[in-house]
C-alpha cells in the first residue's frame, strides 16, 4: 500500500516536472521567436505610461490594460531579465506601435526611448497667437494659461520683459508631463542665442544700437514679406531710411498698433491715427518688436543689402514679391502698376 502510495507521489512529481518543463521550453520558445515578432494589438492600444515607482509588475499590468495581449506573464518576466530591463525601466510614456515587438518594446522602456511630440511655432506669429497655438498642443501641460503675458515672463525669469518677438520659431519636441513653459523657455534660450549671433556678426555701420533694435526691425522684416530672398533688400530699404530720418511707413506696424480689432483691412484713418506703432506718425523704430522673427530675417537685419532703394510695393502678380523704387516719382509710377494689376485681377475674379 505504502509502495503504491509512493509511486504515485513519483509519477504526480513527474507529471508536475513535465508541466513546468513545458513551460520553461514555451517560454524559451517564445523568447527566442514570438519576442522577435511584432504585437498583436488591440485596435485601442496606442502609448503606455511607466511611472516613477512602477514595479515590472505594474508595467505588465498596464500593457495588458492597453491591449497587449501576447504572451504569458512569466514569458515576459524571463524575456526583461534577459534583456536587462526588469527594475530598469525610464519613467516616461511609450509609443505601442503595432510594428514593434516585445523585445523592441521592452528595450525602448530599458532606454528611455519615450514617445516624443512636436508643436511649431511659425515665423511672423504674435504672441497672442503663440499662446493660441501652445494652448492647443496636446498632451502639453497648460501651466500659462491663467497668466498675464507680464506673469508668464516672470514665472520664466524674465520679469519686465516684453514678451513679443522673445521666442524663436522653430518646431520643438515635448514628451508628456512637459508644460507649455518648459517650451517657452527653450523657444526663449534659442532666440536670445540666435540674435546674441546675429549682432555679433552684423555688418558695420547699421543705424542700430543695441541687440533688442535689430529684433525689433527683424520683426517687420519679417512680416513685410513671405520670401526670404526680399528680406535683405527690404533690410536695406529700412536702414536707408533709418540713417536719413525718414519713416518707415510700414503697414505691419500699423496693423500691429490696431491690435484684436484689426479686421483684416487697413483704412486711410488707421494709417492717420497715431499709436506707438503706427510708423506713418512716428519716426524710428517701434517700441517693441511685432512679431516673432525668424533666422532668415535675424541674418537679413544684420546684413541688409546694398543699393539706393527708398521705397517698395508689392507687384500686385499674385507672387508676394515687391518693386523697388529709388525715387518717390519712380515709386508713385510703381504704386500706380500695382493698382492697375490689382484691378486686372479683381475684374477677373469677378467675371469668373
Amino acid at each position: 500500500m505504502a509502495g503504491a502510495k509512493r509511486g504515485c507521489l513519483v509519477v504526480l512529481a513527474a507529471l508536475l516536472l513535465l508541466v513546468v518543463l513545458a513551460g520553461a521550453v514555451a517560454a524559451w520558445l517564445w523568447q527566442r521567436q514570438s519576442s522577435f515578432a511584432s504585437l498583436p494589438l488591440t485596435p485601442t492600444a496606442q502609448s503606455v505610461t511607466v511611472a516613477s515607482g512602477d514595479s515590472f509588475g505594474t508595467v505588465l499590468a498596464k500593457l495588458r490594460a492597453a491591449g497587449v495581449d501576447e504572451g504569458a506573464d512569466l514569458q515576459w518576466q524571463l524575456l526583461a531579465r534577459e534583456l536587462d530591463a526588469a527594475g530598469k525601466l525610464k519613467v516616461g510614456e511609450y509609443s505601442l506601435d503595432p510594428a514593434l515587438t516585445p523585445r523592441e518594446l521592452l528595450l525602448r522602456m530599458r532606454q528611455g526611448r519615450v514617445l516624443q511630440y512636436r508643436v511649431t511655432i511659425v515665423e511672423g506669429w504674435n504672441i497672442r497667437q503663440l499662446r493660441a497655438a501652445l494652448k492647443r498642443a496636446q498632451p502639453l501641460q497648460q501651466a500659462t494659461a491663467d497668466m498675464s503675458d507680464a506673469e508668464l515672463m516672470a514665472a520664466l525669469g524674465f520679469a519686465g520683459e516684453h514678451p513679443e518677438g522673445r521666442f524663436l520659431p522653430e518646431t520643438y519636441i515635448y514628451q508628456r508631463g512637459d508644460s507649455d513653459l518648459d517650451v517657452l523657455g527653450r523657444a526663449h534660450a534659442a532666440m536670445e542665442k540666435e540674435l546674441a549671433a546675429a549682432w555679433a556678426g552684423r555688418a558695420e555701420g547699421l543705424p542700430l544700437n543695441s541687440p533688442y533694435e535689430l529684433l525689433t526691425l527683424a520683426s517687420i522684416i519679417e512680416k513685410e514679406t513671405g520670401l526670404a530672398s526680399e528680406r535683405p533688400q527690404i533690410a536695406g530699404v529700412f536702414m536707408r531710411r533709418l540713417k536719413m530720418g525718414m519713416r518707415l511707413q510700414t503697414d505691419p506696424t500699423v496693423i500691429y498698433g490696431i491690435g484684436s480689432a484689426y479686421d483684416g483691412n487697413i483704412r486711410r484713418s488707421h494709417l492717420t491715427t497715431d499709436t506707438p506703432y503706427n510708423t506713418y506718425t512716428r519716426a524710428g523704430l517701434t517700441p517693441t518688436p511685432i512679431a516673432m522673427p525668424g533666422r532668415d530675417a535675424l541674418q537679413a537685419t544684420a546684413h541688409p543689402a546694398p543699393g539706393d532703394a527708398l521705397y517698395f510695393v508689392a507687384l500686385g502678380d499674385g507672387s508676394g514679391a515687391h518693386e523697388f523704387s529709388a525715387t518717390l516719382g519712380e515709386h508713385n509710377a510703381a504704386v500706380a502698376r500695382y493698382l492697375q494689376r490689382l484691378r486686372a485681377r479683381n475684374s477677373q475674379a469677378v467675371q469668373q
